[in-house]
């Protein structure tokens, strides 16, 4: 996909500096990428408190169930 932008060019270059990508396209690829994985955790984060987890669950007896099927 072809996009024009009018971007911070002295931000860009530092970008490019810091994480030594040699393309702008990689640059934004890799920016977007942090930018979503930034916001995913943050949604997760949102979650923290409002799930219930059921009293006596064991998480290693299910474990074990996992990979008994293999």
């Amino acid at each position: 996909m072809q996009v024009t932008l009018n971007l911070d060019e002295a931000l860009l270059n530092e970008a490019l500096k810091l994480t030594k990508l040699t393309t702008q396209e990689e640059l934004l690829n890799l920016a977007l990428q942090e930018l979503v994985r930034s916001r995913r955790k943050k949604n997760l984060l949102d979650l923290a408190g409002q799930i219930q987890f059921v009293p006596n669950f064991d998480h290693k007896a299910m474990r074990e169930t996992r990979y008994a099927a293999d």
